[in-house]
């Protein structure tokens, strides 16, 4: 990796600090990174919930469970963005090898599970390792530094989780009509039906908004902790004193 062509002015922070430093990256580059994210977002989202006839949950386990595959697409842009390169829609195409099928069985089974899934997965994609050395890097990188991941991990949860219902909170708060909700009347019939297709739609768009953040935020610490690992901040800072 060029070091002195990152667009980014690396300097000693905590893995929070960092994930700040990604989520600015993710806005800067927001162009790019939500034209290419859609892209492959909405048609998969329009697949899950076609799945909906055949049982009411079964969207929204297809879009939780896609979520570290639409995430490499996220990821590739910001890998570009963080040299201070765009991409576009072209690009994607054509990496999409490296960026979709590329580990394919691996990111759709139990690299779905980790709680640090965004932190680690730049070693998978980015660092071009053979298979048997991603466990020794993966181990590496992670030292002293999994518990602030996996708490990355749950901050983006939770503001899954409250996006989600607020979103379903408009369906009763633009209701005419209606001043008390039954609880029951949702559950249960024709209601509980529409209620659960309504779900999972408002869960489609919060990925659609949130996930290129929590990825953003992972890279972000992934920069640092390579930084902190290699000293790409010494290098970068020498690099400017002596115009090399």
């Amino acid at each position: 990796m060029q070091v002195e062509t990152l667009a980014l002015r690396l300097r000693p922070r905590t893995l929070y600090e960092a994930s700040d430093l990604g989520t600015r990256l993710c806005q800067r580059a927001a162009r790019s990174v939500y034209r290419c994210h859609l892209a492959v977002t909405v048609p998969l989202a329009v697949l899950a919930l076609a799945s909906f006839e055949i049982r009411p949950w079964l969207p929204t386990l297809v879009l939780w469970w896609a979520k570290p595959w639409l995430d490499r697409t996220v990821l590739f842009v910001l890998s570009r963005a963080a040299f201070g390169r765009t991409a576009n829609l072209t690009d994607l195409w054509r990496a999409q090898r490296q960026v979709w099928w590329s580990q394919l069985l691996l990111t759709w089974t139990w690299r779905r599970l980790s709680p640090w899934r965004s932190f680690t997965q730049p070693v998978y994609q980015l660092e071009g390792l053979h298979l048997g050395q991603y466990r020794k890097r993966v181990l590496q990188v992670r030292a002293r530094t999994s518990w602030s991941a996996a708490l990355m991990t749950s901050a983006f949860s939770g503001a899954e989780l409250a996006l989600s219902i607020s979103l379903l909170s408009l369906l009763f708060w633009f209701q005419p009509g209606v001043q008390q909700v039954q609880l029951s009347s949702v559950l249960t019939g024709d209601e509980g039906t529409f209620f659960a297709l309504a779900s999972s739609a408002a869960y489609a768009l919060v990925i659609a908004f949130l996930e290129p953040f929590y990825v953003a935020a992972g890279f972000g610490m992934y920069l640092q902790r390579r930084a902190e690992l290699e000293a790409w901040d010494i290098e970068q800072e020498f690099r400017r004193a002596f115009g090399g």
